[in-house]
């Protein structure tokens, strides 16, 4: 027979050897063996110009179109909820006066076509839905190949190609890939990106891939996340699965290797003695473009030594370190909307105040009214609420509850030895019905207590030396609820040079004496307040994650929305603030060097009561002072969080040993401690979780701090620091000494200068102003958990975040000063700037 005849007739001969008697029934019946016999020489077929595999009917009999529905119905019925793939059946030649041969069942037919390499196999499809995020540049003009490896096997690398533009910003596309046979449940999928035609290699943000399986069933993959060069990344569904979870050694190698990636790619380094670790940005200078993608690195990083790159540019009065910000992990650096945003808060507000002289000029304010203008075109309710009242006593108390620091009041029941206050100092102020030792016992007098500073070393501004204080300030709450100050001192050491500040003092006298203790206000509040315990531990919880949990780990979703940014935020302020002769050492009166003196000294006296609001509160003795509303939203919101966490965490942690037995977790947090903790034992904070419920409380504590506390210090910084002298960064007088000679010029003379303040005040308006691309929080657009049981305490948590909101935007109606910085929907998930 001519080649082409026998190709023409394949298909018919397909058929009939699918579809004929065994050699068994043929000997039973005496049927001569017609497999290769006359029918099918005899049949012509059409020749299919398609190029799927789904072969073309040519043939003519109803009665092979009567067996293959035959062929279908049997098959439904054997595998009711599968979707095969299967070629359609040709219908096989008949001879005349002859009866339908018998259909062989699907199993059958599936073992016949084994060992015969010429035949078309049976296919299983699987549909594809990958999604790209609809980010500036996200989409790729790459080759994106997947590989489905299931419990069977599987399948063959395929291209993903359509007609058109494939993975453009914000696209979603579908996909088939075909296997000889079904995979079993999937285990990873693999994304292959690779070099296409002469284009550059470029980055590709790729949300998630979804598959459905050839019997229906859908498995999510999700990915969200920066895929940079040519490269393989391995995907695992988004189950979320513990390591105790995990049997296949595919899946525990999967882990590992996915861990020793990341933690090759982020390292911590030493900043400075005392402080918590942070990323070492040399790590992501020293990987080459095309050897780096998503979150696994592979190739050993070298260190490159320390080498400064810090440098002056135009416009800038400090230093900035360049080369850190180069050099940024795509999945941890700014988004192009988020950087455009920073930049458009920032310039317009720098250049109208050096267009107008401001940055470059030194010396004394002339007056106290020429502070006004500095931002005059950034004006909000609250910095004109704070520049007409930040002279007043009850503004002073207020700030202690409600301002960017609340958490400095302790409640006293005896005075420390070193504040000498007496009764006949204060009774002016508590009038003739009560006394101190009666307020004391009654519980209504605070102590804000700044010794930290006693000690703190002090820097030169503009070529003059600057001065530090260490104040104590003894504040009372009065009948009618408000928090007035009683007494200050501005040092630790009571005696004739540190005389004790009352209120029946001379205006001067008691404005300079409050003066300070906003300036130790600004210098504890800016260092450890919002900085240390905020930024730099946020930073190590978001490092411990990325190289101690695998994605594919329940705590792992659970944290990455609330580690957004920390790194690319932190290092943007080693740059330009925290770095020699940066901001920090422009417009502070103890510079870098007491920045790290601060720092180091907090870190050493911070426990995991100050870290957990609930217990913090109690500790302090401050759970009734009225009006209180950063308490009051605080517990609020930390209820919320803890309500949400213990969902997620009883859901896949059911008992104690799950717990102790997830050696992944276990090596996060005991990364956690000493790296953030430094080992300190006396910290109180975990270095192993035992139970759920200190699993629960731990990650309260994490997202609490990265959310809500953060929102607490930050966002109210522009508020009440836009008028200078409520929050000075430096003072250019020794604390006095003496009472009666304070005046207006040496209060000014006191104050920064002209240039120091306008560089401060920038910092405030641009750190106040969350650039755009935010993420409220209990908002999660990135779909991480997939299992309906978490998606509902999602749900559950966003729906108890809007009733908070609710009630702290009913209660601010009634308040001449809105709390609005712990209302939900202008917390940031993540502390991002």
């Amino acid at each position: 027979m001519p080649r082409g005849a026998f190709r023409r007739c394949l298909p018919a001969l397909y058929f009939a050897f699918l579809t004929g008697p065994t050699p068994e029934q043929r000997m039973r019946s005496g049927a001569p063996d017609t497999h290769l016999g006359e029918s099918a020489r005899g049949t012509g077929c059409v020749r299919g110009k398609q190029r799927s595999i789904r072969v073309q009917d040519c043939g003519r009999g109803e009665g092979a179109r009567a067996a293959s529905r035959e062929l279908r119905r049997e098959r439904a019925q054997e595998h009711p909820r599968q979707s095969w793939a299967l070629p359609q059946p040709y219908p096989a030649p008949q001879p005349l006066a002859q009866k339908p041969r018998p259909v062989r069942p699907a199993a059958l037919l599936l073992q016949r076509c084994r060992g015969h390499p010429f035949l078309l196999p049976i296919m299983a499809v699987y549909r594809l839905c990958v999604t790209t995020g609809p980010y500036l540049r996200a989409g790729t003009l790459d080759n994106i190949s997947v590989t489905l490896v299931g419990t069977c096997g599987e399948s063959p690398k395929q291209r993903l190609d359509r007609m058109g533009r494939d993975f453009a910003p914000g696209s979603v596309q579908k996909y088939k890939v075909r296997c000889s046979a079904e995979l079993g449940e999937l285990l990873l999928l693999r994304v292959h990106k690779e070099r296409y035609a002469f284009f550059r290699k470029d980055s590709w943000y790729c949300s998630r891939i979804c598959v459905t399986q050839p019997d229906g069933t859908v498995s999510h993959f999700p990915c969200y996340q920066w895929i940079e060069g040519y490269c393989t990344v391995e995907l695992r569904p988004g189950t979320a699965r513990t390591i105790c979870q995990d049997s296949l050694p595919l899946l525990l190698d999967h882990r590992t290797r996915e861990l020793r990636a990341r933690q090759e790619c982020y390292r911590w380094k030493i900043y400075a003695p005392g402080f918590p670790r942070m990323v070492d940005v040399n790590s992501f200078q020293e990987m080459e473009l095309d050897k780096k993608f998503a979150l696994t690195k592979t190739t050993t990083c070298v260190d490159q030594g320390d080498s400064s790159g810090n440098r002056y540019l135009p416009g800038f009065p400090m230093k900035i370190d360049i080369p850190s910000l180069m050099y940024m992990e795509p999945n941890i650096r700014y988004s192009a909307t988020k950087t455009i945003s920073l930049l458009f808060n920032a310039i317009p507000a720098s250049l109208g105040m050096k267009l107008r002289g401001l940055l470059d000029r030194k010396g004394s304010w002339k007056k106290l009214d020429d502070m006004q203008n500095i931002f005059w075109c950034h004006k909000t309710f609250t910095t004109k609420y704070v520049t007409e009242h930040w002279c007043e006593d009850h503004f002073f108390g207020y700030q202690y509850l409600n301002g960017v620091n609340p958490v400095m009041l302790h409640c006293i029941s005896s005075l420390p030895s070193k504040l000498p206050v007496t009764n006949d100092m204060v009774a002016p102020l508590l009038g003739q019905d009560t006394c101190l030792q009666t307020e004391l016992e009654r519980g209504n007098i605070f102590l804000a207590d700044y010794w930290i500073l006693a000690e703190a070393p002090t820097h030169c501004l503009n070529g003059r030396p600057q001065y530090v204080a260490a104040p104590l300030c003894l504040l009372w709450l009065s009948p009618q609820g408000a928090l007035v100050p009683l007494a200050i001192q501005l040092s630790q050491t009571p005696g004739p040079d540190s005389p004790i500040f009352l209120p029946t003092d001379s205006e001067w006298d008691w404005l300079l004496a409050k003066t300070w203790v906003r300036n130790s206000e600004f210098l504890v509040h800016e260092n450890n307040t919002h900085f240390l315990c905020t930024h730099l531990l946020c930073e190590a919880f978001a490092m411990a994650t990325l190289r101690q949990l695998p994605l594919c780990h329940p705590i792992y979703k659970l944290l990455l929305p609330h580690t957004r940014y920390t790194l690319q935020v932190n290092t943007i302020a080693r740059a330009t603030l925290l770095n020699p002769e940066g901001l920090v050492d422009q417009v502070t009166s103890i510079g870098r060097q007491g920045l790290i003196y601060l720092m180091s000294t907090g870190l050493a006296h911070f426990t995991y009561t100050n870290f957990c609001l609930p217990d913090s509160l109690r500790a302090r003795g401050v759970l009734a002072i009225p009006n209180y509303h950063y308490r009051d939203d605080g517990l609020k919101i930390w209820v919320a969080i803890e309500s949400f966490v213990s969902e997620i965490v009883g859901y896949y942690y059911p008992s104690d040993a799950s717990v102790q037995q997830d050696s992944e977790l276990q090596a996060w947090v005991g990364e956690i401690f000493a790296q953030a903790f430094l080992g300190r034992e006396s910290s109180g904070f975990p270095s192993r979780l035992c139970t759920p419920g200190e699993m629960v409380k731990f990650l309260t504590a994490i997202i609490f701090n990265c959310s809500a506390q953060h929102a607490a210090v930050n966002s109210g910084q522009h508020d009440f620091g836009a008028w200078m002298p409520n929050a000075p960064s430096s003072m250019r007088q020794p604390p006095p000494q003496t009472k009666g000679t304070t005046t207006l010029k040496t209060y000014l003379d006191t104050l920064p200068e002209v240039n120091i303040s306008c560089n401060n005040l920038l910092l405030f308006w641009l750190v106040s102003q969350e650039p755009k691309d935010q993420r409220p929080l209990g908002t999660y657009p990135d779909e991480h958990f997939t299992e309906e049981a978490p998606r509902q305490s999602i749900a559950a948590f966003q729906s108890h975040l809007a009733q908070i909101s609710r009630d702290i935007q009913e209660r601010n109606q009634g308040l001449a000063l809105p709390y609005t910085y712990l209302d939900p929907p202008l917390i940031e998930n993540s502390v991002s700037i």
